[in-house]
């Protein structure tokens, strides 16, 4: 048997009624949406239960309620008694990562992450940074366009290398628009605008990074219980030293998503459990492994499902 590791999905993931049906059957589960509320001192459970989705999409609102209702499903898998040896996230799911193994509380990760979400929000104003995927072109050839027109006086910048041809580039809203441009003519496939509030994992985030180290510096950081791979460096970090300036780095710093899960399955790691709405991770771990095995917990249904899986391959 290999080893297990849990992915917690990061920022458009979230959907209106997510964790819902599991708060009205679970205690447990329906205590971590009340922690949220009294925590922030707004109902957030409320927004993520009931919508709009609109504002349930606000950078400050989505954070809180992604990590919270992963968190409330995460919480309900645990009675599996399953054991995870890693944790890694995507961007934001980075923090819920860090929650499941024990980093910091629920509640300091919920405060944390909704400050994140403010600070990534007014670092940049609206309008003046973009980001977008592009398709279909190796990262060397790709890191070789954005710094060129980063060079030029645009800063754009790589962002999310998600998996083999799928990576998000990041910056200035005209240096997002000529390198896209320039990335199709150096044999993309396909580049795709991302609808979001602003630049984020670029150097543009740097004055929220400033900001947020205050934050981590009023919550308790401990030591995590189990190694959590680390977006900026794809390695394992588990001192609260560490967690503290790999947190700061990611505001501005690309996401290792794809050398993440290599490091994993480097490591030993055949089976993957996504937990939390939606299915991306799961997805981008298809492209990059095709071999390991893949599952996503998101409500009760594909809970005992995977529950079931895992205890027939055990036996």
């Amino acid at each position: 048997m290999g080893k297990i590791a849990f992915l917690f999905p990061g920022q458009g993931s979230q959907t209106v009624g997510m964790g819902k049906s599991l708060a009205e059957m679970d205690e447990t589960v329906k205590s971590i949406f009340d922690k949220a509320d009294e925590r922030l001192k707004y109902p957030l459970s409320a927004l993520i239960f009931e919508g709009p989705q609109e504002e349930l999409t606000l950078t400050t609102n989505a954070q809180p309620a992604l990590l919270t209702t992963s968190i409330a499903i995460l919480e309900f898998f645990k009675q599996s008694g399953i054991q995870p040896d890693y944790a890694a996230g995507h961007s934001l799911g980075e923090y819920t990562a860090l929650v499941a193994a024990g980093a910091f509380s629920f509640e300091d990760g919920v405060y944390a992450v909704r400050k994140r979400g403010e600070f990534m929000e007014e670092a940049v104003p609206n309008g003046e940074g973009s980001m977008a995927a592009v398709l279909g072109l190796d990262r060397d050839k790709l890191a070789d366009v954005t710094s060129e027109i980063t060079n030029e006086g645009h800063p754009v910048q790589l962002a999310n290398l998600n998996c083999p041809g799928q990576i998000v580039i990041s910056g200035s809203k005209k240096g997002v628009e000529l390198a896209s441009v320039r990335a199709k003519e150096a044999g993309a496939k396909r580049v795709m605008p991302l609808v979001v509030s602003g630049p984020f994992h670029s150097e543009l985030m740097k004055p929220a990074a400033e900001k947020f180290k205050g934050i981590l510096n009023e919550i308790s950081v401990n030591d995590a219980n189990i190694p959590v791979i680390a977006n900026v460096s794809a390695t394992e970090m588990s001192s609260s030293a560490e967690i503290k300036s790999r947190l700061i780095e990611q505001l501005y710093s690309p996401v290792l998503w794809e050398d993440s899960i290599q490091k994993m399955i480097s490591l030993g790691v055949d089976t993957f459990i996504e937990i939390g709405p939606g299915k991306v991770l799961s997805g981008l771990v298809k492209k990059i492994d095709k071999t390991v095995r893949i599952f996503a917990v998101s409500d009760k249904e594909t809970c005992f499902e995977v529950i079931e899986s895992l205890k027939e391959e055990n036996q």
